[in-house]
């Protein structure tokens, strides 16, 4: 059997650029442990969007080559200098945040017609949209948060908002719609904190969502991957917080010990079950596919809400989605090379339908 040539893509235009690179050197070294299989083609996506082929992934270097996609039949990827061209099996987009994990890069793998790992362009944008995942957790009976979002360019009713957060009571969240990694998040605990905290999000997004709080809520998290009928969940994982009052970009990446993982996470047998089902709704409800995180916030009475779905959450050994499915019994390489298969059935699916052939 011939090895299949495997592209990961990392980096990115994206407030996550350096956590992509962080995810993707753990992906690539894992394929690459597995020459029998795998051909291995690193290709950096510097912060402008230009690609460069490396030869370990990492950040980019002075001997990288700069390529570009193509729409050939006998190649998807060809260097700018007409060194090389080579077609991919497979896409492997380990890339987080605007502009990667949105459907933007999806869409352009599909124009290429070629076989990608993780969910389509449609389930892509719905779940880094927090406000439509929200919609469709809630039509899948999962509950959420109160919020109200605002918009730049539309003036809001300032008065009208301050009486709503008075209302829902205080804390509440500020952040952008469309943005991961908790980049612009800010936890508003006095009115006059409010309307700050709205223009600072507004600096990273168009829309942005003012959410109720969950004052100390324990963030609880579980990993899915596979699809429809065929998706597994993980044990949930819990993620604390030591660096600040929640569990913002600091904690996360900045500070070291910023934050502490429990896996699995210290819940009733009956929470982490209920958690584990509502998760796999949720990824069904969005005709995801592939692989994803979905996140919930849990008050001291052990109520639980959807927060929010990450379609191309961290891979590297730290993050969460290896450690919540390790922590399951699954082997991480394994659940790699089974993404791998599930992109190439997903494009012969997609191939066999009337309007392709």
């Amino acid at each position: 059997m011939s090895r299949l040539n495997v592209v990961v893509l990392y980096g990115g235009k994206s407030t996550e650029h350096e956590v992509s690179v962080h995810s993707a050197q753990t992906v690539c070294r894992m394929l690459q442990n597995k020459p029998e299989k795998y051909q291995i083609y690193p290709i950096f996506i510097d912060k402008q969007g230009l690609w460069f082929l490396q030869k370990e992934c990492g950040f980019k270097t002075p001997q990288d080559v700069a390529v570009t996609p193509v729409l050939r039949a006998d190649a998807n990827v060809a260097a700018l200098d007409g060194s090389l061209a080579f077609k991919a099996d497979v896409f492997f987009p380990v890339l987080h945040g605007t502009n990667c994990e949105d459907g933007t890069m999806q869409g352009l793998l599909e124009t290429l017609g070629a076989a990608y790992v993780g969910c389509g362009v449609l389930a892509s944008a719905m779940g880094m949209d927090k406000e439509i995942a929200k919609l469709l957790a809630a039509q899948a009976g999962v509950e959420v948060l109160p919020y109200v979002t605002v918009s730049r360019g539309e003036a809001y009713d300032k008065a009208a908002l301050e009486d709503w957060v008075k209302e829902a009571g205080l804390p509440v969240f500020v952040k952008p719609v469309r943005l991961g990694s908790s980049v612009g998040v800010r936890k508003v605990k006095n009115l006059n904190e409010l309307h700050d905290a709205v223009s600072f999000a507004l600096q990273f997004d168009t829309d942005v969502m003012i959410e109720k709080g969950v004052d100390h809520a324990r963030e609880i998290f579980c990993a899915l991957y596979g699809e429809g009928e065929q998706v597994k969940s993980s044990l949930c994982g819990e993620l604390r917080t030591v660096a600040g009052e929640f569990f913002d970009y600091n904690a996360k990446y900045v500070v070291a010990g910023g934050c502490e993982t429990k896996v699995p996470a210290e819940i009733s047998q009956d929470a982490q079950t209920c958690m584990r089902a509502d998760a796999e709704t949720i990824f069904r409800a969005l005709r995801a596919s592939g692989l994803a995180r979905v996140d919930f916030l849990m008050d001291k009475d052990g109520r639980y809400y959807f927060s929010e779905i990450n379609t191309l959450p961290g891979m590297s050994e730290t993050s969460l989605f290896p450690q919540l499915f390790e922590a399951s019994g699954e082997d991480y390489g394994q659940i790699l090379d089974g993404l791998i298969a599930l992109a190439q059935d997903v494009l012969a699916r997609k191939n066999a339908l009337a309007l392709n052939r």
